[in-house]
Formats: C-alpha cells, sequence, structure tokens
C-alpha cells in the first residue's frame, strides 16, 4: 500500500460546494486533493444557473421589443438568432471559467485529479490511478436531471437542463414536463426568443411557493401566450419523425399536445449511486447522503455538501455548506446548517421569492393565532409605476409581537429585494427595525418599508393615539 497518497483533506466534486471547499482549506495550509471526473465548475456553472440566467436575459430582451409601445416605442416581433443567443450563453460561460479552472487551484496549493473517485474502504478513495487516504472526506458530486421512466419516453431525444444549451435551432414548440422553477424559467426564456411552449405538471406550477403569489406569475405566463397544463399527468409520449407528441389525462379526458421539441424538468437525482458509498459504510438513500446537522455522513469524518447532502438543492446552499465544513474540519468548531433563512428564486420576468417560513408553515409551526401577514402591492410603487411594471405583491409573515418569521416577494427584482428580508431573518429582527430605514426614493426597495410601515398603521392612527396626540396639543411647545 506504499502508493497511497495522503492528504488532510479529500474532496470529491468540483462544483460550488467542493471549489469552495478546496479553496478555503488550501489557503488555511490543508493538504487538500480535489478530484473531479467531468468539467470544472459542475453543474452550476455549465449547465445550470450561469447558463440558464443568460439565456433568461435574452428572452427578455427579445420580449421587450414586443411590449415596448407601452412607453411610447412602436414594438415589433424581434428577429431572433437562435445560434448567435448560444454563443452569448457560452460567452458568458468562458467569462467565469477560470475562477473555476483547474489552474487556478492548483495555484491555490490544491491537487486536482480528474477522475472518477469510487471508495475502496472508509478511509480510501481510488481515483484512476491514485489510492488516495485522507482525515477528512467531503462528498459533493451534487446532482442530476432526473428522467421519469414514461412509456414511450427515449432518453436521447429529449432535454434536459444539461443539454438544451446545446441546441442551436430554435425549438418551433417545446413541450416541457415540469413546472418548477427550472421548468418555469426555460418556458419563459424560450417563449421570448420566439418558440411556442406548453407546460405540463402533475400538481401546479412552482407548487412549494405561496399561492397567491404564484397566480400573480401564472397570469404573467399566460399573458405571454405560454400554455399550460396543470393537475395533468403524462401518460405516454410518442416520439416522431417531426417531433413529440405527450399524452396527458385530466379529470378522466386524455389530450394530446404535439411539438418539435421536449424538456423533461421533472426533478434531480443526487450523484452517490456511482461511488461505492456501501464500502465505505456511508448510508444514503433516493434523496442523497444522509447528514447531520454538521453535515457529517454515518462515517462522521466523512461529509456531504450540496446538492448530493439529503436537503434543500440550490447553489447558494452549497457555497453554505462549505462554510459550515470548514468550520468543523479546520477549525474544530461544531457548526450545525440552519435553513431558518433560507432564500429561493425562480428569475422569471416577474420573479418571485421567498426566504424564512411560508404562510403554510408559520401556520403549522404557530397556529394561527399567534401568526399575522401584511403586504402591499407593486402598484403602490413609484418606481414600478414609472418602468410599468406593477404586478405583483410583497408578503411578509410575522408573530403577533412583530418578529419576522417569512417573506415573499412576486414582481420586478424580487430576487434582489428579498436580500433584506433575509438578514432581517436571520437578526431576528422586528417589523420596527425595517421601518427605520431610510429608502432612497424612488426604488423598487421603498416597497420593503411600506409593508413594514403598514403594520403599525392602526395603532398608530387608532383612537387611542389621537387621545394622546389631543393631550400633547395642549402642551407648552
Amino acid at each position: 500500500m506504499s502508493n497511497i497518497q495522503h492528504f488532510d483533506l479529500c474532496v470529491i466534486g468540483a462544483g460550488s460546494a467542493g471549489l469552495s471547499l478546496v479553496a478555503g482549506a488550501a489557503q488555511l495550509g490543508y493538504k487538500t486533493v480535489l478530484i473531479e471526473k467531468d468539467k470544472m465548475g459542475g453543474d452550476c456553472l455549465n449547465t445550470g444557473c450561469v447558463p440558464s440566467k443568460a439565456l433568461l436575459k435574452a428572452g427578455k430582451v427579445a420580449q421587450n421589443f414586443r411590449t415596448s409601445d407601452k412607453y411610447g416605442i412602436q414594438s415589433q416581433e424581434p428577429i431572433v438568432d437562435f445560434a448567435a443567443v448560444k454563443k452569448h450563453v457560452s460567452s458568458v460561460i468562458k467569462v467565469i471559467e477560470p475562477h473555476d479552472s483547474q489552474e487556478r487551484f492548483e495555484e491555490l496549493g490544491a491537487t486536482v485529479i480528474r477522475e472518477a473517485a469510487t471508495f475502496l474502504d472508509a478511509n480510501t478513495v481510488q481515483a484512476g490511478e491514485h489510492k488516495i487516504s485522507a482525515k477528512n472526506f467531503v462528498i459533493a458530486t451534487g446532482a442530476r436531471a432526473f428522467v421519469p421512466p414514461i412509456p414511450g419516453i427515449e432518453i436521447d431525444k429529449v432535454f434536459t437542463n444539461e443539454n438544451i444549451f446545446d441546441l442551436q435551432e430554435k425549438p418551433d414548440h417545446l413541450i416541457v414536463i415540469g413546472g418548477g422553477p427550472i421548468g418555469v424559467e426555460m418556458a419563459e426564456a424560450h417563449k421570448g426568443l420566439g418558440c411556442n411552449v406548453s407546460i405540463i405538471d402533475m400538481a401546479t406550477i412552482l407548487s412549494n411557493d405561496d399561492p397567491e403569489l404564484v397566480e400573480v406569475l401564472r397570469q404573467d405566463l399566460i399573458s405571454k401566450d405560454i400554455d399550460l397544463y396543470e393537475k395533468s399527468a403524462v401518460k405516454s409520449i410518442e416520439h416522431t419523425k417531426n417531433g413529440v407528441t405527450v399524452y396527458i389525462e385530466k379529470d378522466g379526458t386524455t389530450t394530446e399536445i404535439k411539438g418539435s421539441h421536449l424538456l423533461v424538468a421533472a426533478g434531480r437525482k443526487p450523484n452517490c449511486d456511482k461511488l461505492d458509498l456501501e464500502k465505505a459504510n456511508v448510508d444514503f438513500d433516493r434523496r442523497g447522503i444522509k447528514t447531520d446537522a454538521r453535515l457529517r455522513s454515518s462515517q462522521k469524518h466523512i461529509f456531504a455538501a450540496g446538492d448530493v447532502a439529503s436537503g434543500p438543492q440550490f447553489t447558494h446552499i452549497a457555497g453554505y455548506h462549505a462554510g459550515i465544513i470548514i468550520r468543523n474540519i479546520v477549525f474544530k468548531m461544531p457548526a450545525k446548517v440552519d435553513y431558518s433563512a433560507l432564500p429561493w428564486v425562480t428569475y422569471t420576468d416577474t420573479e418571485l421569492a421567498n426566504v424564512g417560513l411560508t404562510h403554510a408553515e408559520a401556520l403549522e409551526k404557530h397556529g394561527e393565532s399567534k401568526i399575522k401577514t401584511i403586504s402591499w402591492p407593486f402598484e403602490e410603487n413609484d418606481r414600478a409605476q414609472c418602468e410599468k411594471h406593477t404586478a405583483g405583491l410583497i408578503k411578509i409573515t410575522v408573530c403577533n409581537n412583530g418578529k419576522i418569521l417569512g417573506a415573499a416577494i412576486v414582481g420586478p427584482h424580487a430576487g434582489e429585494l428579498i436580500g433584506i428580508w433575509s438578514l432581517a431573518i436571520t437578526k431576528g429582527m422586528k417589523l420596527k427595525d425595517l421601518t427605520g430605514i431610510i429608502a432612497p426614493y424612488p426604488t423598487f426597495g421603498e416597497i420593503s418599508k411600506r409593508v413594514a410601515g403598514s403594520w403599525f398603521t392602526p395603532s398608530l392612527f387608532s383612537d387611542r393615539t389621537r387621545f394622546i396626540v389631543g393631550l400633547l396639543k395642549k402642551l407648552p411647545f
């Protein structure tokens, strides 16, 4: 066994979690090895966050041509060069690539091995010709698109987020199976670029979000002529010479939808099935590697981070996990995950952002008598009126004493606006803390101050307050 290489830390997977971990550990003096069988940067850079947001921007720019008449500028159908749009997407990836490159991490002092990793036992992994032992391991192998076994489906003829960005010709009619964030974002992006689009979901679109806010986004999608088939079960698929036919059933009625291309966005599957975790006695299931609050697996020296850990699947969670694990391994602190201020965003034109407890979760946890909700519409925001983007609202869930439990925003720039509420929940703030800020005018951000202030409006202008003011008027200045 003399050919074994020994390290302080072995990280498997060069996605958001793995790269953050390696950068931190290597710079803090840990002898670190990173193992990656595919592309550096993982899903986020290559097939997820970065390309999807670049494609969404292109779709939004194209859509602006169609709606510019509301600003006094003649609207027109844009001329879309779909292949050029894909070059735009690729160019964004290439700009960010150096930050995630093998060379950068080797310069930071890490060893990088570009092979598939498998466990030989709880203390050793094999990566190509390399045998590696380490004091600690972190599995950060991410997740991949899940394609359900629908009758008639042919895997090589469907698209997922992993290959949709490689498509160079514009789809005539894109059918999207799955109405979650990925499905809805890709549907709107392609609609903006001039494709006909249909979304099919067995439940409702964005079913994990507040229904009141989802309805605003639903109406926006419908206004763009995106066909929604909600509460519809996909019964079978037929691939044809000219495209694809999807057969769906709703309320006992079968409908066929004909399209040119099929995108499956029906969930994700953790990448833990090819690691030989059984040999390391690491427990996992279909949701991923089972971890405790410190992100330790059933083997306490083996951690899991990011999408492969059974928990929320967001890039910002992967980075958060990296910080928790660094504190545990490097600084010997028993740091634990806390998702109470977890934000998540759907980046459609009318964005949908959340942080903390949803209204339904707050009801279940605290009971109806102990919580209240307040809201404020974007149509009451002057900047929204200036830009004629007034659909949407902010909705805040609080305890009776004003402590903030959760926030949800649907409307323009919701993903940016949610940040202050994430800070408020992290710091245990109350609504009175938000009323004290001075918000620049006119900004979309004013909506946060306005909704917080609305909490105090009933008491501020109550008979009791008016009585007190009446007494104060009689006092000398």
